[in-house]
């Protein structure tokens, strides 16, 4: 299974981090960028119905990593509650998962 989800910061300028989960391994930075850069990876996210979620120092810690490249282990819990709410907005159960 593989999802995207963007995490942005809205400030003066305003960035924008793009991350992609296969499910299997750690998720990995697609696209990041600021101002402009920033709101056309924001516009795809709307147009393709990727879900967005706002946290300035997530994105701001993100946008260091270079494309491609995993999220850092410290990292893990933060994006994973991201991840854990794109599912559920969309109603999907992660792949070898039960409920009680």
């Amino acid at each position: 299974m593989t999802d995207s989800t963007h995490t942005r910061s809205q400030t003066e300028s305003s960035l924008a981090v793009a991350l992609k989960y296969d499910g299997e391994n750690a998720p990995k930075v697609t696209a990041k960028g600021s101002q402009e850069i920033a709101e056309q990876i924001i516009e795809l996210a709307k147009k393709h119905n990727v879900p967005l979620t706002e946290n300035k120092e997530l994105v701001t810690l993100l946008s260091t990593l270079e494309l491609g490249e995993e999220i850092p282990e410290m990292l893990y819990l933060a994006v994973a509650e991201i991840i854990a709410f794109a599912y559920m907005l969309k109603g999907k159960v992660p792949e070898g998962f039960q409920s009680q």
